[in-house]
């Protein structure tokens, strides 16, 4: 995936955690060059998890590298929710430093030129009033987390939340 978006990057020393007081959707702050960008957790229009006529692809995660200089492999990584619905990265994805890739419901064909991976599912993963995301290396450790409720974290109603801009 070669999209060059220029970012500012903040560093974070290995361990130090920092609780983020004004943002109730964000408890712990990882150092991790992977975050979670964003979230559509409510796909637009009538929710149907067909997936000859459904809506799940709507439904997505943006993941970014937030790194100034290291590559990242996807493979093996894992994303879940708060009840243990999960998918991990089965093949090789690089992610090069302001890179970002969507991992959306239903099924097509990932596309590195386009940066999307589909989890071949087209039941919807995240829940439309409130749900925890969890990023999870392939070594098993935390790289980000975040948990929502419609009513505190999407003022303006739209179904998508913002994390780390």
């Amino acid at each position: 995936m070669r999209i060059r978006t220029a970012l500012a990057v903040t560093a974070a020393t290995v361990g130090t955690f920092a609780a983020v007081a004004t943002a109730p959707a964000q408890a712990t702050e990882y150092s991790s060059a992977l975050k979670i960008k964003g979230v559509q957790y409510d796909a637009p229009g009538r929710d149907s998890n067909s997936c000859s006529s459904g809506n799940t692809k709507d439904e997505y995660l943006t993941i970014k590298n937030y790194s100034s200089g290291t590559t990242v492999n996807l493979k093996g990584y894992v994303v879940k929710d708060a009840v243990g619905n999960k998918f991990t990265f089965p093949s090789n994805h690089y992610l090069e430093p302001g890179d970002s890739i969507k991992l959306r419901g239903g099924r097509g064909t990932d596309s590195d030129a386009g940066n999307v991976v589909y989890r071949q599912n087209c039941n919807f993963i995240w829940n439309n009033d409130k749900d925890t995301i969890y990023l999870v290396k392939s070594s098993g450790a935390r790289a980000d987390v975040h948990s929502y409720t419609k009513s505190a974290n999407d003022s303006d109603g739209n179904g998508y939340i913002t994390y780390h801009g």
